[in-house]
This record gives C-alpha cells, sequence and structure tokens, in this order.
C-alpha cells in the first residue's frame, strides 16, 4: 500500500466564515450553560469550519483532514443577532499534521482565540476503519 503524495499546503493559507448568532447557537441550546449567548461549542465549530475552508481548495482528490487537537480561549459573551468571524491562518505544515491559529472576533473585539490541530487522511480508508470500530 502507498501513501498518497504529500499536499501543497505552506503555511500562511488563511480563510474566514461567518456566523450571525441565532438562539440555536446559545449556549442554552447547546447544552454547555444556562445562558443565551454564543455557546463555546459554536465557537469551536466555527474555529473548525475556517480550518477546513482554508485548505478546501488545496485539498487533493481522495483526502480530507480531520480533527486532532483543539486549544481554546474563550474570552468575551457575543449576545443573539451579533455576527462573528473565524480567521484561520495555517502557522505550522508537519508531514501530515497541520497546526491552525484561528481568531474569532466580533467587530474590533477577539471573541475567542483556538489553535487546532488537523490532520491529513485518506477519506475511504478512515470512513472504513471507522466503520468497522461501531
Amino acid at each position: 500500500m502507498h501513501e498518497p503524495p504529500e499536499p501543497s499546503f505552506a503555511p500562511g493559507l488563511t480563510a474566514r466564515v461567518e456566523l450571525t448568532v441565532t438562539d440555536a447557537d446559545t449556549a442554552q441550546a447547546v447544552g454547555s450553560g444556562d445562558v443565551p449567548v454564543l455557546g463555546t461549542p459554536r465557537v469551536l465549530a466555527l474555529a473548525e469550519a475556517a480550518t477546513v475552508a482554508a485548505t478546501a481548495t488545496r485539498m487533493p482528490a481522495g483526502q480530507t483532514t480531520v480533527g486532532l487537537r483543539v486549544e481554546l480561549d474563550h474570552r468575551v459573551p457575543t449576545p443573539v443577532g451579533r455576527t462573528v468571524v473565524a480567521q484561520a491562518r495555517l502557522a505550522t505544515v508537519d508531514g501530515r499534521r497541520l497546526l491552525f491559529e484561528v481568531t474569532v472576533a466580533d467587530g474590533g473585539e477577539t471573541v475567542a482565540e483556538a489553535r487546532v490541530e488537523r490532520v491529513l487522511v485518506d477519506r475511504q480508508r478512515f470512513v472504513e476503519r471507522a466503520s468497522r470500530a461501531s
């Protein structure tokens, strides 16, 4: 079995995604608290979405990335109706491991900062292995 060719990912790749906070995004709705503000799990999902978007246009056929490790500092509450923007930047490439730095902001205010590590995998083999594990 041969390994796929290394992708052409280089530090500096960026992407941004936006989310306008709705009632469905609140800590109350996602079960991470009892306050009606943007829930931390949604902040994490937004950060991960930005990392996926950063590699999407250069992803080799049959490959994908999966989350491996996350560090997240959620610093400021965001009420329903506000729009937050996650900006991801690929900071380090180490073989198949990709380390991203992500900032989530509401206007000029930093809501959260994250470091997201993803690993490049063969999509079909990954799904088959996961199916056998269950």
